[in-house]
């Protein structure tokens, strides 16, 4: 059974994270949000929190309203959980 994600986000927290915020994956194709998930993706890959992170979310309830305090991509996955498609504003 091959590994259903890029063989460069195995090593990042981005897919768990973007769960618990309530962010889809799958509307990374959507050209509108592409550029967003690019940037969450690009930040993820080359943050220095990783232990930090893994360990929040080992701790974090399942849903979450925030990303931590210090995530990097913090900001691009506020306007991420805000933009989702079918989300009434």
């Amino acid at each position: 059974m091959s590994d259903p994600l890029p063989r460069d986000h195995r090593q990042t927290h981005i897919w768990d994270m973007m769960l618990r915020l309530g962010i889809e994956p799958s509307a990374s194709v959507l050209a509108s949000l592409g550029l967003r998930y690019a940037a969450a993706f690009h930040l993820c890959e080359g943050c220095t929190c990783k232990p930090a992170c893994g360990d929040w979310l080992a701790r974090a309830p399942s849903e979450v309203n925030f990303p931590p305090r210090f995530c990097p991509g913090a900001d691009v996955l506020f306007e991420l959980q805000f933009d989702q498609p079918g989300l009434l504003h």
